[in-house]
Order: structure tokens, then C-alpha cells, then sequence
């Protein structure tokens, strides 16, 4: 399995900033480093984590592009391993941000590598999705400013559950979903669509494909609605749920004017034989 230059450096950053998970291991060496360790694990790990930052910016600060990969994935790394940190040592009540937390991170780095494997000619800084939208933004924001409030309201609400057991499997259900698709499609997969159909572009129908039409939206829908059962926001569930069928309801239309245009009767065909696998999304009909 080849992987991009590029590829490569950010799976680097991202391990070792991931190290930061050993900081509570410190704690063995002696009893005075356990009794730190246990009070003070987070001022710990980011004086930890900025250490590795200075080693980043050692390496690659003339490098310009190579360093903007680098303190994302790098940033990614560590939020991963902090996600853990919590969901293992934190109050009960914070359990399960720390589970958001590596949810989330793990799937903007995902993004980037996947892709830096399948298709390294896509390639860019956009691929970690970190900036996809204002909108993508303000619903982490919101998300976060109603487990906050309901964590200081009503801290039992909080607490691991089988709500954030069914989370867990929404988010990593949805992961194996849309990275499953990635693969399959390999260089056919871009995360921006195409307005002309490229060199060696080809309809995709099989694998997970032959399953539904739109594997890596059905993948994206299941995950983002699993980050808030996860942090049992039941506000920002439905609103998630709401939110994200509309625009991936708009999404498959456009894709798939696209791809009427690309593959013409095959596509019709395909469409007549697979369902676009997102709950009442029909997608854009033409008959020929």
C-alpha cells in the first residue's frame, strides 16, 4: 500500500503527537511522578504536546506546505490521544467528550491519509475537511455549547450509557462505511465534485457499491448524527439528523446530474438496480 510523500508526513505527525498518551505512564517511574500524574494529567499532557510542536516546527519550518500538513495532522495526533485521556481519566460526566473528541479528530486525519493513499493527485490541505463549511463549523460549536450546558446543569446526563454505547457504533459503523467506499473507488473518489469527467474515470458499481449508490454520504450521515448520540445532545441529534439528510439530499442531485452526464445510460441503469442508500433520498431521475 503506497502512500504520498505528503501521505507519509502527516501519518508521522500524527503518531507522534499520539505519544501523548503515554504520559500517564510516567506515573510507574516513581511515587511522586503518580501523584502528579493523577492530579495534573492535562496541564501534563499540553506541556507534552507543545514540546512535540516545537519538534514539528524544528523539522519542517523551511518547508513551508510540508509544515502546514504537519501542525494539522500533528494537532489531530494529539487531540486523538487527549479524546482518550479523558474518556479513561477524567470525571465520569467528561467520559464522553472524551470519546467525541477522538471521534472527531480521527476522522478529519483519516480523511487526509485515505486519500493520500487512493487518489494522492486530489490531493490538498483540503482534503482534512477541517474547513468545510461556516455551517460545518457553528454545529461543532453548538454541539459543544449544549453538552457544556447540560453537563453543568445536569451532570448525571452525562454519564456513560448505552445512549453513547449506540454513539460509538453510529460513529465508528459510519467510519468503516466511508472509508470502505474510498478504497473501493480509489481514484474515482474526489471530495469536491467534478465538472468534467477525468482520464480514467470510470462508474464505480461494485463492493459496497452494489449496496447503495452513495456509500461515503451514507457513511458521513451515520457518523456526524453518532458524534451527538454520542454526547447525548438530544437537541443537536435531531438537528444533525435534519441538517445533514438536506444537504446530502442537494449533494446527490448535483453528484448526480454529473454523473448522467459522465455515464449516461449506465448510470440510469445503475440507478433503476441500487438505492442511494440515504433514507428518503431518490436522487436526480432522467429516463432515456
Amino acid at each position: 500500500m503506497a502512500i504520498s510523500t505528503n501521505g507519509r508526513i502527516s501519518l508521522y505527525c500524527f503518531c507522534v503527537n499520539l505519544t501523548v498518551l503515554l504520559v500517564p505512564c510516567l506515573g510507574y517511574l516513581s511515587r511522586t511522578l503518580k501523584l502528579v500524574v493523577e492530579d495534573y494529567w492535562i496541564i501534563m499532557s499540553l506541556v507534552y504536546a507543545l514540546g512535540i510542536q516545537l519538534h514539528i516546527l524544528t523539522v519542517y519550518k523551511n518547508r513551508g506546505y510540508a509544515y502546514k500538513i504537519a501542525w494539522r495532522s500533528g494537532l489531530l495526533g494529539f487531540f486523538f490521544g487527549l479524546g482518550i485521556l479523558i474518556a479513561c481519566l477524567a470525571q465520569p460526566s467528561w467520559n464522553t467528550f472524551g470519546f467525541y473528541v477522538s471521534h472527531l479528530s480521527f476522522f478529519h486525519f483519516s480523511e487526509y491519509l485515505t486519500t493520500a493513499i487512493i487518489n494522492p493527485k486530489s490531493l490538498s490541505l483540503d482534503s482534512f475537511l477541517l474547513n468545510h463549511s461556516k455551517e460545518y463549523v457553528m454545529a461543532a460549536v453548538f454541539s459543544w455549547l449544549e453538552f457544556f450546558l447540560e453537563w453543568y446543569f445536569f451532570p448525571n446526563s452525562k454519564v456513560f450509557s448505552l445512549i453513547v454505547v449506540l454513539g460509538l457504533i453510529m460513529c465508528i459503523g459510519g467510519e468503516m462505511i466511508r472509508k470502505g467506499a474510498m478504497f473501493t473507488a480509489r481514484t474515482n473518489f474526489n471530495h469536491i465534485i467534478q465538472s468534467h469527467r477525468e482520464e480514467g474515470h470510470v462508474l464505480v458499481v461494485h463492493g459496497i457499491y452494489g449496496w447503495c449508490r452513495h456509500p461515503s454520504y451514507c457513511g458521513w450521515f451515520l457518523w456526524s448524527i453518532g458524534t451527538q448520540v454520542t454526547l447525548q445532545n438530544p437537541f443537536c441529534s435531531i438537528v444533525y439528523a435534519a441538517a445533514s439528510w438536506r444537504f446530502f439530499k442537494q449533494r446527490v442531485v448535483e453528484e448526480e446530474i454529473t454523473l448522467l452526464n459522465f455515464f449516461g445510460e449506465d448510470y440510469v441503469n445503475y440507478q433503476r438496480k441500487v438505492p442511494t442508500g440515504l433514507p428518503f433520498i431518490n436522487g436526480y431521475r432522467l429516463e432515456l
